[in-house]
Parts: C-alpha cells; structure tokens; sequence
C-alpha cells in the first residue's frame, strides 16, 4: 500500500486529506511541523508527500514551504511533492515546480483532480526510482567489470551479473568447474570468460564437444595416437588434453560422453597422466578441466549413465547459467546488439519479452537473424521473427498504435490515471508519456 505524508498545521486540513486518501485506498501519515515531516521521510518510506506553504499563523510568504521542499528533496530526490497554495503563495509555488516539484494545487482543492493528480506521480515517483535504481545498478557493474574481458557478453540482469561474478572469482582459482545450463543459453561464452581473465589467459584454450566425438576414436581424439595405431592413422596425432598442456580444456557436452571415455576420462584427470593410442610411453600434462553440460548428471548417475567418481571431479564448483526466461532483462539488450538501429514498437518488444525462448540466446540470434532477411526496411513486428509459439493476445495488440483521439477518450475514462490508459494499450507508463507528450495531451 504506498504511505502518502500530508504536512499542514491546520488539523482540519489533515482530518480532511486523511478522510479522503483512506477511503480511496493509501496509507496517510499526517505532520504538522516541518520538523515532523523531515523525521518521517528521514525513516519511513514514504510514496508521495502534500504539503502546505506556510506554518505559521501570521505567515503568508511561503517561504517555510520553499525551506521545506528542498529538505524533503534532499532527504529524497525521487519524491513527489505535492504543494498546497494560496494565491498569495502562487509564485513560489511556480518557482518550486520549476525546480522539481510534482504539481500544486489551490485552496480550496478539487478531490477528483487530487486524486488523479497523486495516482499519476505515484506511478511516475516508481517509475524515476526504478530507473535511478537500473541506472545506479548498471554504472556499477560498469565500474566492477571494467577491468575484465567480459569476451563481448551481453547481459543486463541481476542473474547474469551473478554468474559473470562468479565467473571471474573462479577464473583465479585451478578447480575444475562444471557449467550447467540449457543448450544456447552462453555456457561456452563463460567459460571463454573464466579462461580470459585466469593466470592462463596467454596458455592454449582447446574446445572439444565430447558428446560429438566418435565412440571408437575417443581415445586417439582426447590423448593422441601413434602413427599406424588404427586404419588411416599415417601420422603421430596429438591429442586434446597435450594440446592444452599448460593451458584450459574445455570439454561440452560432458554429459553425452559415451562410458568408455567417461573412464579413460577418469583417469587423466585424476594423475594428469596418459599414453598416446598405440604407445606405451606415458605423457604428463599440466591441465585444468573447464566441462559444460545441459544434462542432469545426478539422475544420469542414478540411472547409471553417467560414472559417479567422474562427476565429483568436473564438479569441483558448479556454475548454474539460468536459461533465456529467467533472465529477461537480457532480452531488448541482445535484441539491440543483433539488430543495430532498427526500429522495435512496444508492443513487439513486449511480445518478444513474454515469449518463452526454449532455445535461449541461440533462437533469439536466429530469431533477429530472420527478421532482418524478412523484413530489412521499416519498423519490425512480431512476426517477423518467425517464432514457433502462440502470442495471439501479442499479436492483435501489434499494429494498433493508439491515436490522439483514442488516448483522449481513454484518458477520460480512466479519469486521467496513468497506469491505467497504459495498461488499456498495452503500453510501458514511459511510452504513453512519450505519446501524451507527441499529442500535446494535457496530464
């Protein structure tokens, strides 16, 4: 319930304003001294605030209400601050809105315009205080990743942010991580991540998908081979892990590995030790084992498809990398970064938000990718991307850009509450300012 602060030194003006914000819903804490009024925003978290210009009897100027503005604004500066004025007081008022006041309003008030009034800037106050809130968020993570090579990961949610950061705390350390996640959600970019800022980062980083290597040349394709050790083999081939020597192994798709290299895996990772296919003469390596997988190894433990003791080595730490719809403020990031400079309405862009992306990040490349060939001029609308799932309630929202005329009749009859006509258009409170703003509409 958002808390509405009324200060006034007239009891019957505080009985009044209390009556009517109550019944309409808020939680009103009343002060009647600038002092009171400064100790409840100082401590309590307050939505909007109402106060009058003066506070004492013989006092006409505004000039206590000037002095209480800008304390309150220092204490807050996404407050809204409602003025309550006098005529006498009309210009400082106007001076006070100039420097950041919300709004004022005459003695005496008119309650219907008192409320609109409050149920707009408190829908605007959350609005600037989640954006000073993203803003802050952002310059910090800015500031705590500027020294990293972040190997041009895009992301904007406090969900990436955690797995980048615990990235990097892991990139100083040699412990094997096991990354898990679903396909196309960024495993191999965070690993890519760990290797660049480690000690290692000037050492070899060798990629193998262990789930694509054939089931009868594991062996040659993970340690090597003599020559002649199997038809075709006319050569000495070096293997994976002595590739990596001295550097990182990155080893996808763990969980597909076939049994019988799960146990020749085993054994290198725990003496780092192995001989070439076709030899006797035992190599030694120096390699640390980044794994990745989309698999839920501990079911695949259970059912025996998967070696117990080769799980606790890989998964020193394991590193959980949230799928695409657990992570949707990442989402018009990327959709910018793939598609530079084209134009996405609100409405696609919220149609693309509520989509699911079973296939994560790689469907939302494949996704801009396509809209691009389709549609290679002009603003783009959800079906551009050609996207699998149902969004009918998206879609007939899609080309049904309100104009000036629906915005008025909308206004009035939600009685002028922002949030409300956005809702009624499917639009952000931000996007109907912009639209209020390009129509001249008074608000």
């Amino acid at each position: 319930m958002d808390k509405i602060l009324v200060i006034d030194d007239n009891p019957a003006v505080l009985e009044a304003l209390s009556l009517i914000l109550e019944i309409h819903g808020y939680d009103v804490v009343t002060a009647s001294t600038p002092f009171e009024a400064e100790q409840i925003v100082r401590y309590q978290r307050i939505s909007l605030a109402i106060q009058d210009m003066n506070f004492t009897a013989d006092t006409t100027s505004g000039e206590e209400g000037r002095t209480l503005f800008y304390a309150l604004r220092a204490l807050n500066p996404h407050l809204p601050i409602i003025l309550i004025t006098a005529w006498t007081e009309l210009e400082t008022a106007i001076e006070l809105v100039k420097a950041g006041a919300a709004d004022y309003i005459a003695k005496p008030w008119d309650d219907s315009k008192l409320l609109t009034s409050i149920a707009n800037l408190i829908e605007l106050g959350k609005a600037k205080q989640d954006n000073a809130t993203f803003t802050r968020q952002k310059d910090e993570r800015e500031s705590h990743h500027q020294d990293a090579n972040l190997a041009g990961l895009i992301f904007a949610s406090t969900a990436m942010e955690r797995v980048v950061d615990m990235a990097l705390q892991l990139a100083k350390s040699d412990v094997s991580v096991l990354i898990t996640g679903p396909n196309g959600s960024g495993k191999e970019r965070i690993a890519e991540i760990m290797q660049l800022n480690s000690n290692l980062a000037a050492q070899p980083f060798v990629k193998v998908n262990a789930g694509a290597l054939p089931s009868d040349l594991i062996e040659a394709e993970l340690f090597g081979a003599e020559a002649g050790a199997y038809t075709g083999a006319n050569k000495q081939r070096i293997g994976r892990f002595e590739a990596a020597d001295g550097g990182t192994l990155f080893l996808d798709e763990i969980g597909n590995l076939p049994p019988s290299g799960q146990m020749k895996l085993l054994r290198v990772l725990q003496s780092g030790e192995f001989e070439r296919l076709g030899s006797v003469a035992t190599q030694k390596v120096q390699v640390r084992v980044i794994s990745a997988t989309n698999a839920d190894l501990l079911s695949d433990i259970k059912a025996g498809r998967f070696r117990e003791d080769l799980y606790y080595r890989l998964n020193v730490i394991e590193l959980r990398l949230p799928p695409l719809c657990e992570r949707k403020d990442d989402i018009v990031p990327l959709i910018k970064h793939f598609l530079p400079a084209r134009e996405i309405g609100i409405a696609t862009e919220q149609a693309l938000l509520d989509y699911s992306w079973p296939g994560n990040v790689r469907e939302l490349e494949n996704a801009c990718k396509r809209a691009a060939v389709l549609n290679p001029n002009g603003p783009l609308v959800f079906n551009d991307f050609g996207l699998l799932e149902s969004q009918a309630k998206a879609q007939v929202k899609e080309n049904k850009e309100p104009n000036k005329a629906e915005i008025e009749d909308a206004m009035r009859e939600y009685q002028g509450v922002i949030a409300k006509v956005a809702r009624h258009f499917g639009l952000s409170r931000q996007a109907l300012y912009r639209r209020l703003q390009k129509f001249d509409i008074d608000y």
